[in-house]
């Protein structure tokens, strides 16, 4: 209910006109609006939450699965190597879906195009894991996603999904995340959800969770039914926050509160 009062005061003060993209000289990373206690969780690894799946990832990056009795090791040799801004490029196109998809699914392909194994279901333990550990080797690197000319038309409805009105609410994402930044909902700083360090380790989760799964949660909270895990429409708006953030620093396994 007080999530919901605070929604309710956000909806009176939103801008009824689509405010205007946050100029790159003005785009901050959530991190920036945490208080000094979570940002010094994130900084060190020893202190990081998201690192236990980052060290379960690795487990899984070496673990030889399906019928092909393949490991990603067995193609993508070092990670520090291979993997190195990789999770800075996604959601890609992808020639075969002829359509964008993002890191968790591309891990999918490979399981089950390259190691004949059955795909690990969304905000499993395993494909967390080893998102994170992909993740993890792009830290520090620049968001390229979206620079492909073939995912104009997808962030352009990706946008379109940011802005658009929807739920009971009747609130879009860009009047908390472009409107309303910096200002307080339900005791919490309103960032301009840039998506610099999923997957995360959230402390209201008590657990990692994908960009997906706080999309989903923005959605319920306005009252609005939320897209299915794996979407176009979810992977649409991944792409277009990606490209918000487009040479922004990656940050994951990042910690927010």
């Amino acid at each position: 209910m007080r999530f919901v009062g605070a929604i309710a005061v956000a909806l009176l003060i939103a801008v009824p006109a689509m405010a205007a993209e946050i100029p790159p000289a003005e785009r901050r990373s959530g991190y920036d609006f945490m208080k000094p206690d979570t940002k010094a969780m994130q900084d060190e690894d020893t202190a990081n939450p998201g690192m236990l799946w980052v060290l379960e990832g690795e487990s899984v990056w070496k673990r030889k699965v399906g019928s092909a009795g393949k490991a990603c090791a067995d193609c993508h040799d070092d990670p520090r190597t291979s993997m190195k801004g990789v999770a800075a490029r996604y959601p890609a196109f992808d020639k075969t879906a002829g359509r964008p998809i993002d890191l968790e699914q591309r891990i999918n392909s490979c399981r089950t195009n390259q190691q004949q194994a059955t795909p690990l279901p969304f905000e499993s333990r395993d494909l967390l894991a080893l998102t994170a550990f992909v993740a993890r080797q792009s830290r520090g690197e620049k968001i390229e996603s979206s620079t492909d000319p073939q995912l104009a038309p997808f962030i352009e409805k990706g946008r379109q999904h940011y802005v658009r009105r929807q739920g009971q609410l009747n609130l879009g994402c860009t009047n908390c995340h472009d409107d309303n930044w910096d200002k307080k909902l339900a005791g919490s700083a309103i960032t301009q959800g840039h998506p610099t360090g999923y997957p995360l380790y959230r402390l209201e989760w008590q657990s990692l969770g994908s960009l997906q799964r706080r999309l989903r949660a923005c959605m319920s909270g306005i009252r609005a039914q939320a897209y299915d895990y794996g979407a176009p429409e979810l992977v649409e708006l991944e792409l277009y926050l990606m490209s918000r953030a487009r040479g922004m620093r990656m940050e994951a396994p990042a910690v927010r509160p």
